[in-house]
């Protein structure tokens, strides 16, 4: 059901906190976040292997956890070190922990083989921090399957439709510019690009351009198992070379989501949006946030329609169209992998 050999976003940085026990399903699994006197996170199983009490529900002491019920206290390895009714710890006495690793403001958790827990297959969200950006970002609970928000995050047809009242104008038209999908290994890109065109008024509210500029525009996004997609959405002078790269008459928006199953019916959905302009004046990332945020409520509506009627009938057919290719392709990725690691357990990363 789920690919566990890889990273996952656990959580914001800003989330998890000394002496704060804070319990999280990922994977339909209870994990229990916390941080050391180090500030290190810790996440381990959030059951007590005594009576499955959650150990969420107990307290913090130095770097230990212990359990709210009978006492039992847990270290950040998952090891037992102190039992209160009696003086042997059985080996039994244990839960698991989980490799994490903080890096991009999220805290990421390996759900898999330990062993094959290699910080350097953390996706690249480097947007999140570098001093040429500026981001604002949250996490939202959907009632949906993650695979269902990749989907709508890998199709740029929605926009004129769903986000009629929020982000339709920054939309390209479906059926005027051919969109140009490309699968790399285990990433898939889709690209569309449209030349010499008026300048929408998302990007005279946040950019700077004026009503009567012509610009070229460019709407692209790759997507990375288990559930990376990153957005990359801007525009600039007309015939001032974005195409070929120089974009230093334009303005770039990063849209940035990492998307982690809770169940096989729900997801945790973190996401940021990042500029590359206006690093001065923070109501553009305001705006721009809230801008991104009402459609992506518009968006999970939807999709937790649709998880509804998946659930009242599981087998019902989907119509494939054209413009599903990209969703398509990163739900067939998905889906191979996880077979895969039934077979291998290899750790996967997007290739590049």
């Amino acid at each position: 059901m789920f690919l566990r050999n890889c990273w996952y976003v656990a959580a914001w940085d800003y989330e998890v906190h000394r002496l704060q026990l804070m319990r999280r399903i990922l994977l339909d699994e209870p994990v229990v976040l916390y941080r050391k006197a180090d500030g290190k996170p810790v996440a381990l199983e959030d059951r007590c292997p005594h009576r499955h009490a959650p150990l969420s529900m107990g307290r913090v002491k130095g770097d230990h956890v212990e359990c709210r019920y009978h006492g039992l206290t847990f270290a950040p390895d998952g090891a037992c070190v102190r039992i209160p009714s009696q003086d042997t710890i059985p080996p039994t006495a244990c839960v698991r922990s989980y490799p994490v690793v903080e890096k991009f403001h999220w805290i990421w958790i390996w759900m898999g083989d330990p062993a094959l827990a290699d910080p350097a297959l953390i996706e690249d969200f480097h947007w999140l921090g570098d001093p040429g950006w500026r981001f604002k970002g949250e996490r939202l609970d959907v009632e949906g399957n993650y695979l269902l928000i990749v989907e709508n995050l890998c199709d740029l047809t929605h926009l004129p439709f769903l986000h009629l009242t929020s982000l339709a104008d920054t939309a390209i038209p479906p059926n005027d510019i051919p969109v140009k999908t490309e699968r790399n290994g285990n990433s898939v890109r889709v690209e569309r690009w449209v030349l010499d065109t008026q300048v929408p008024p998302y990007f005279r509210l946040l950019g700077n351009f004026k009503k009567d500029d012509r610009v070229d525009r460019w709407m692209h996004l790759e997507f990375s198992p288990p559930a990376m997609v990153r957005l990359d959405i801007g525009a600039a002078k007309a015939g001032s070379g974005a195409r070929n790269g120089d974009r230093s008459q334009g303005v770039t928006t990063r849209n940035l989501n990492a998307i982690t199953p809770a169940t096989a019916r729900t997801s945790h959905y973190f996401w940021a949006q990042a500029q590359d302009f206006g690093l001065d004046d923070p109501t553009i990332t305001d705006v721009d946030f809230q801008l991104v945020h009402g459609a992506f409520m518009e968006d999970l509506a939807i999709i937790s329609g649709q998880q509804q009627n998946i659930d009242l009938a599981p087998d019902a057919p989907r119509l494939n169209l054209a413009a599903d290719t990209g969703g398509l392709q990163a739900r067939r990725i998905v889906e191979r992998l996880i077979a895969q690691e039934h077979v291998d357990l290899t750790p996967v990363k997007s290739e590049k």
